[in-house]
């Protein structure tokens, strides 16, 4: 199985019609469905349903379409990464990122990196510490930002200057917007948001015994999205701090937890990998970067 027809078979399944990608691939629309036809019998397996004027993915396409996409990236990133050891004054990095406020530091460093770097070129990928550390194990990450304890047995890590701390997002005009600090108590039996890693890892052992009378309305890897559903009065989003907008003209304010639920923020790498120059160079300037700023306590 080459890497070109599996590139001929994600424009396929893209745009769902063979004409059409047989013109994007630059290839004749037989030399394209001749190349389907070999995959499909090199694999066994029916890939494709035919319409009348389109096409769609079988059970098995959809499967081949997902493995598909990894195994093109990383054949991306290996060509990228061959093409810039040699290249001094840039290349590629990879990114994968949770949502914090942290994230700033990053953005800082990597500002002051690309002005000695011009030709840096770097890609962020967003998602929960499942989806960012999935890409960092199959390569195709360089890097992953998490706010969970990294596995040692993994990861080699860099601790971020600050820390976040969890809270509570919640209309202005809510009861419960008056308090200062929001107890596990406050939150029983009312309808709340929050992404499943969190509600899992964070707020079950915060609450103790309290959690089972916690009612999870609905679940969101984006606090964003979470927000407008609070905004709504459908209920309570559970997030860090700074991620959300509550200034007054917003509607929203947020209340951190009581007792405080501090969330570390770790830059991670995979143990015994291979850098490109360019990353190499990036992990030197943050790391002298971070441990050269004293850890700064979280605010409540």
């Amino acid at each position: 199985m080459e890497i070109r027809t599996l590139r001929y078979f994600l424009a396929v399944a893209r745009e769902e019609n063979m004409s059409r990608a047989a013109e994007l691939l630059h290839v004749t629309q037989p030399t394209l469905s001749k190349a389907m036809k070999a995959l499909e019998d090199e694999l066994g397996k029916k890939l494709f349903t035919r319409h009348s004027f389109s096409i769609s993915l079988t059970q098995e396409g959809i499967l081949l379409r997902n493995r598909a996409e990894d195994l093109v990236s990383m054949a991306d990133k290996i060509e990228k990464e061959f093409l810039s050891l040699d290249e001094l004054t840039g290349g590629d990095i990879y990114f994968g990122l949770a949502e914090s406020y942290q994230i700033r530091y990053l953005a800082r460093e990597i500002r002051t990196f690309k002005a000695s770097y011009p030709a840096l070129r770097y890609h962020i990928t967003s998602g929960d510490t499942e989806q960012v550390t999935e890409k960092l194990d199959k390569g195709l990450l360089d890097f992953a930002v998490i706010c969970e304890t990294p596995d040692e047995r993994k990861y080699h890590h860099i601790l971020f200057p600050e820390s976040d701390y969890f809270g509570a997002v919640m209309p202005i005009d809510s009861e419960l917007a008056g308090k200062d600090r929001i107890q596990a108590d406050d939150l029983a039996g009312l309808p709340l948001f929050c992404s499943e890693q969190s509600w899992e890892n964070d707020s079950r052992p915060w609450a103790g015994e309290c959690f089972d009378r916690f009612r999870l309305e609905g679940s969101f890897r984006l606090s964003y999205n979470g927000s407008m559903f609070a905004k709504e009065g459908l209920g309570i989003l559970l997030t860090l701090n700074n991620l959300i907008d509550t200034s007054p003209e917003s509607g929203l304010v947020f209340r951190p937890l009581s007792p405080a639920v501090e969330m570390k923020m770790y830059l991670i790498w995979n143990k015994y990998q291979s850098f490109t120059p360019i990353a190499e160079r990036f992990l030197k300037q943050i790391r002298a970067s971070f441990s050269g700023q004293e850890k700064k306590p979280v605010r409540l």
